[in-house]
């Protein structure tokens, strides 16, 4: 390995902390799992003390191993000013010689990609909201800032969501086309309409926090053939393969052969049409990409990242990913 120690691990989303220690033969010595991570809400320190309450049972299931490299990928990490600052922060805790930070787009990308020694490829996430990175061997990257529409994107769990209530109020009213929209998101709440769902949602009776749940439904009502349904549908898969076709251009990857990985949970479940829909859209877009589909829990990406930066041999890259299956 270029440093002594081991690699300590951290992916952190807005729900969840997973922190793992590899060490340097790529042997998982311990484990653990924390509240979210939102530096937006709560403040850059208070968001990193969540993370040290997890990596404090980590490191202690590892027996307190000397840490070379800590490989932090984080959510809300969108900008490159943001990564320095959550960098310098995590840097002041002491946790190892050396701190990277990345986006939790570059975990699941990483987790991906399989070609342990000159990794390259591009990753499109789509989960509560949706992100596109891509790296090269030495070093380049391609990203967005992924800050919702204000940064040109659409689409992810909580756009899709926005766009299903939309449709469906226009459906009831006469404002708009009719789709079966307009029955399913209600009854999903227990209610008859549209208006009672608006209601709801205005007055507090229906959580806005519970809005993601209607996802599913507008995947439903799309498979059984509502033209509606079936076009947001349709759109996110354009703008996944436009995500990766624009990543892919710019680090010069659309004329060779180069992975495309998909991850998040609304990738990750393989719905029919959107799966469909991004592969053919990606045919058409960069022929020559290889779709992936990443189901590995994302901290194996981050521990990756931190396995490339401290020089890790062959046979621990194959132990680190026995290990997360």
């Amino acid at each position: 390995m270029g440093l002594s120690g081991a690699v300590l691990a951290i992916d952190a989303g807005n729900s969840k902390t997973d922190v793992a220690v590899v060490t340097a033969d790529g042997e998982v010595a311990g484990t653990a799992r924390g509240g979210g991570f939102r530096p937006p809400a709560t403040g850059v320190e208070p968001a990193v003390d969540t993370l040290a309450e997890a990596v404090t049972r980590a490191q202690e299931a590892a027996g307190h191993l000397p840490v070379a490299q800590v490989s932090a990928c984080l959510a809300n990490a969108d900008l490159p000013v943001e990564e320095q600052q959550l960098s310098a922060a995590i840097a002041a805790r002491g946790w190892g010689t050396s701190v990277e930070v990345r986006n939790d787009t570059f975990a699941v990308l990483r987790a991906g990609l399989l070609e342990d020694a000159a990794p390259r490829g591009v990753a499109v996430v789509c989960g509560a909201g949706i992100n596109c990175a891509g790296m090269l061997p030495d070093g380049r990257t391609a990203r967005f800032p992924a800050l919702g529409r204000i940064s040109g994107d659409w689409g992810g769990g909580g756009g899709l969501a926005e766009e299903a209530l939309w449709h469906a109020a226009r459906a009831e009213d006469g404002r708009g086309e009719p789709t079966k929209l307009a029955r399913a998101l209600p009854a999903h709440f227990g209610l008859d309409s549209m208006y009672a769902l608006i209601e709801a949602l205005h007055l507090g009776d229906v959580p806005a926090g519970r809005r993601h749940e209607l996802t599913p439904v507008l995947f439903t009502v799309a498979e059984a053939g509502d033209p509606v349904a079936a076009g947001l549908v349709d759109r996110l898969a354009e703008e996944v393969a436009n995500m990766a076709a624009v990543a892919l251009g710019r680090l010069g990857l659309l004329d060779s052969s180069a992975p495309v990985v998909l991850g998040g949970s609304i990738l990750a479940a393989r719905r029919p049409g959107l799966d469909a829909g991004v592969r053919r859209e990606l045919a058409r877009r960069a022929p020559l990409a290889e779709v992936r589909v990443v189901e590995a829990a994302p901290v194996l990406g981050a521990a990756l990242l931190g396995m490339d930066a401290v020089g890790a041999g062959v046979g621990a890259y194959e132990r680190v990913r026995g290990w997360f299956g």
